[in-house]
């Protein structure tokens, strides 16, 4: 399990991201690099990493389901994950 505050740093980049969004958009349309510099580092989307819903996990995430390859295991076995069945042939 991930640390609190590495979670909550993922967290709070993300919505950095979505707060300048806009404002990064317009300065790269009008080709203002300087304006585009003086921006947070973390409103940058390419510096947010994907990480397990439930764990916090930083490796192994799987983006169709939001989590990590270990609790989409534990998951499917239980049932959780509708359409999801262990393989067998």
């Amino acid at each position: 399990m991930a640390k609190e505050s590495m979670k909550a740093r993922e967290v709070k980049r993300a919505k950095m991201v979505a707060k300048y969004a806009e404002k990064r958009k317009s300065l790269k349309e009008a080709g203002d690099y300087e304006a585009l510099q003086k921006l947070p580092k973390d409103a940058s989307p390419v510096r947010q990493h994907n990480r397990c819903k439930l764990t916090g996990r930083p490796r192994g995430y799987m983006r169709q389901f939001g989590i990590s390859r270990v609790m989409f295991r534990e998951m499917a076995n239980q049932g959780l994950i509708p359409g999801v069945k262990k393989a067998s042939w």
